[in-house]
């Protein structure tokens, strides 16, 4: 099978997608741990920590995630755009260490680790899989047809 290229473009995408969820996800943390608990009883609060800065932050991010996830989704394969997000593990750890001032455990950085290896494993293979093209799907129809026609005549 044929390795697809990608262009830089779509380096920039998958950049994106490694990026903003981390980076959404951690300003969401900061944004709640200025805040006292949240319950569902008390819908309002919920929306009021909404537009906080930070929280609003970390949507505008998530938001921005997933633009570039769907993105990423109309020219690969889930299974190449998925480690993607998965190497956002290692920038939430970093980010959660250095930034918000988190206790991260030998057993944390040794599944990070792992998970690093797995991306690099996947980061490998082809971005696309090779399909045949549909040229007509009216004549595909016809064809389908036809071959179940003949295997009654069979029996």
């Amino acid at each position: 099978m044929a390795h697809q290229k990608l262009l830089p473009r779509q380096y920039l995408i998958l950049g994106l997608v490694a990026v903003s969820a981390p980076l959404g996800d951690t300003c969401l943390s900061r944004g709640m741990s200025s805040l006292p608990a949240i319950t569902l009883a008390h819908p309002a609060s919920l929306i009021a920590a909404v537009f906080t800065p930070w929280i609003a932050a970390g949507i505008v991010l998530l938001i921005g995630f997933f633009a570039s996830y769907l993105t990423a989704l109309s020219w690969a394969d889930l299974t190449f755009v998925l480690p993607a997000t998965a190497f956002g593990n290692v920038i939430v750890a970093l980010l959660s260490r250095f930034w918000l001032h988190e206790a991260i455990s030998p057993e944390r950085w040794a599944g990070i680790l792992l998970i690093t290896v797995g991306v690099g494993f996947v980061a490998q293979g082809p971005s696309l899989t090779e399909r045949p093209p549909v040229l007509n799907p009216e004549l595909d129809e016809a064809l389908e047809e036809a071959i179940q026609l003949e295997q009654e005549q069979v029996r």
